[in-house]
Order: structure tokens, then sequence, then C-alpha cells
């Protein structure tokens, strides 16, 4: 009888928090997030610049006009672009870089901390800094390929190799993120189980293939996650590097919703955009969340 009263208690005094601290929370969710992307979706069926009424309804043209552009076909390439460098390149170097500074060595912390220090860089001086170095008048790169009898290098204006060097500046400003993650995941991995695989005979690296990623695993996945999703919403550092250009070729989805919707106060269209954007946001994160993450 009294585990009974106590369970009641229990659960009058959950109930009694929910009601007290469930509706400021919801509140605050609609009017910042359920609420704006209503408005997002709604004024997707306008042609509408933000300041007049909102009148003119032209139902799916947004959209329409959307597909049909050739820049926005190319922002989207590009986004995928840096979703497969993130996965083929940026993360497997985080992954070794992890397994070289994961141990106790003399030194490990100082590179540790070398190499995460981009992350702590906002995007927008990163972007700045690097413009900087691809500048084809003042900066280093230009100025040693001169001193070698070359001629001025302007990457940055090149349509071939200004999204390289986009891809250049993802990688080193984000890998070292992705590298504490593995490092503390390894860092938690019982020690036993390597002395276990060396009694057997395993190698170093057959070590790694059957202790360290299989206990790895849930890190890897959520590294994974959030680089898709961070690649899906790449914004500053394309602003402040190439400003989309040279010719758009620079372009990500974000930029695009900035400087062909609210850059030129075409609203409606804008938040077509952003409609699309958010539709594959969702569809990524819960997929990938169903799909892999499904016991984490």
């Amino acid at each position: 009888m009294g585990t009974l009263l106590l369970g009641r208690a229990k659960i009058r005094g959950g109930a009694l928090t929910a009601l007290i601290f469930l509706p400021p929370a919801l509140t605050l969710f609609t009017l910042f997030v359920i609420l704006p992307i209503g408005e997002a979706g709604w004024y997707g069926f306008y042609n509408w610049n933000g300041l007049a009424s909102l009148e003119n309804f032209v139902g799916l043209e947004n959209y329409r006009q959307i597909i049909a552009n050739k820049t926005f076909g190319r922002a989207f390439i590009n986004n995928l672009l840096i979703i497969a460098i993130s996965l083929t390149v940026q993360l497997p170097l985080a992954l070794a870089m992890a397994v070289l500074l994961a141990d106790r060595l003399f030194g490990a912390v100082g590179f540790r901390m070398l190499f995460f220090l981009p992350y702590i860089l906002a995007d927008v001086a990163a972007g700045l800094i690097w413009r900087f170095m691809f500048d084809g008048d003042y900066g280093p790169i230009s100025q040693t390929w001169q001193s070698l009898g070359g001629d001025p290098v302007h990457i940055l204006a090149d349509r071939d190799w200004a999204f390289v060097a986009v891809l250049t500046v993802i990688v080193w400003k984000y890998f070292g993120f992705h590298m504490m993650l593995y490092i503390a995941g390894l860092q938690s991995i019982d020690r036993n189980l390597y002395e276990a695989a060396a009694i057997d005979g395993a190698n170093g690296w057959q070590r790694f293939c059957s202790v360290s990623l299989p206990c790895l695993s849930p890190m890897i996945k959520l590294s994974v996650f959030f680089s898709l999703l961070g690649s899906l919403q790449f914004f500053d550092m394309i602003v402040s590097l190439t400003s989309g250009g040279p010719l758009n070729t620079t372009h990500t989805m974000v930029s695009y919703l900035y400087y062909f919707g609210i850059g030129r106060m075409r609203i409606g269209f804008g938040s077509a955009v952003g409609v699309i954007l958010f539709i594959l946001c969702a569809t990524v994160a819960f997929g990938y969340k169903r799909l892999l993450m499904r016991d984490e």
C-alpha cells in the first residue's frame, strides 16, 4: 500500500512539474520555430518583396523557377560536393589524426590544440583569413609562386579552382572538431580490450579494425550526422570567402537563398528556397536517425 501511494505521489509530482515547465517551453518553441516555418511556407506561394501587402499569389511558380534555375542547381551540387569531401577526406583525416594523438604522448596535447584552433575561429573570420591567403595580388600563395617565376595566381577568381579552395578551407576548418570527438571516443575504450587483442597476436592494424572501430561506431555515426547537416547549412564562410563568385559558381543553397532571395528583396522566392532546404535537412536528419542511430 505504501509503495502504491509513493508511486502515485511521484506521478502527481511529475505531472505538476510538466504543467509548470512545459507551457513556457511550448510557447517559445511555437513562437520562434513553428510559426516562422509556417510563415515561410505561406510566403513561398507569393511574389512578395517583404514590404508591400501580401496579395500577388503565384502558387508553385516560385518553386518552378527554383528548379529551373541553373544557379540553384549548381548550389545544390556544391552542397553535395561538400558532403562528399566531408565524408571521404575530412572525417578519415580526423580519425587518422585522432588515432595518432589519442595516447598521452609528449606533445600530443599541443598538436590537439593546434588542429582544434581553426574550429574555434568564427566562420567569417576564417573566410576573411583565407580570402587574403588566396588573394592574387598580395596573398602569400600567389607571392610565393611569383617568387619562383610564375604569374600571379587568382584562385578565387578562377571558375575551375574557386570551389576547390572553398573545399580546402572547409576541411581545414572543421576536421579538428571531428578529431576531438574521435579522441574522446578512443580514450573511453577499455584498455584491457587492446591488451587481450595483443595477447591473441593481433598487430596494430588488426587491433584498430577489431577493437577501435567497433567501439567508435556510435561516435562515428554522430560525427557523420553533424557533417551531413553542417554541409547542407553552409553559409558564413561562403559570404566572407567568395560571396558566391566567380559567376555564381561557389554558392551553396543557403547563400543562394540570401543573395537571390533576401538580397534582391524577393522574400517569397527566398521563402520557397528555405522550404526546400528545410525539407532536405529534416529528411536527412530523421532518415539518418531512423536508419543508423535508432538504438543510440
